[in-house]
């Protein structure tokens, strides 16, 4: 049983302005290699200092490509410098400048699931051009978290 209140739903606007950060964002990746521009913006479910705040961040490539840090992780890392270890995401929406389906890899998953709960709502588009949401809990059913005391 969960003490945490599940998340009241995402109204449209919510949506919206999510889905516009997220595609301004990718406005500024850095994809010299592979040309595919994401970006991502997440809302936080409470912060210290407001109720809710919308951060955003891009993928940034390097000519290593293992090097490559995603838009999820550079928006959930953003977030966390500006408010603290202590963030949880209530919703995530990726956007691309390709028109591709593009959910979050294996990786910003995981990284998604350290900092939200299973009802954290993932916006991302679809091979139809429009944009579609899963839960977290959905994308990842079986997410490694750490056990520690």
């Amino acid at each position: 049983m969960s003490l945490v209140p599940p998340f009241a739903p995402l109204t449209a606007a919510q949506v919206d302005l999510l889905q516009q950060r997220a595609s301004a964002a990718a406005h500024n990746a850095y994809a010299p290699y592979s040309n595919f521009r994401v970006g991502a913006a997440l809302l936080l479910s409470e912060v210290p200092t407001e109720p809710a705040a919308i951060i955003s961040g891009c993928n940034v490539e390097n000519a290593s490509y293992r090097l490559t840090t995603c838009a999820e992780q550079n928006a959930i890392a953003a977030a966390v410098a500006l408010h603290g270890p202590g963030i949880r995401i209530r919703a995530i929406a990726t956007a691309n400048l390709n028109g591709a389906a593009c959910q979050p890899c294996g990786a910003c998953r995981q990284t998604i699931l350290e900092f939200s709960s299973p009802e954290t709502v993932v916006l991302f588009p679809t091979t139809n051009g429009s944009s579609t949401q899963a839960t977290i809990a959905e994308l990842l059913p079986a997410g490694f978290i750490l056990q520690h005391d």
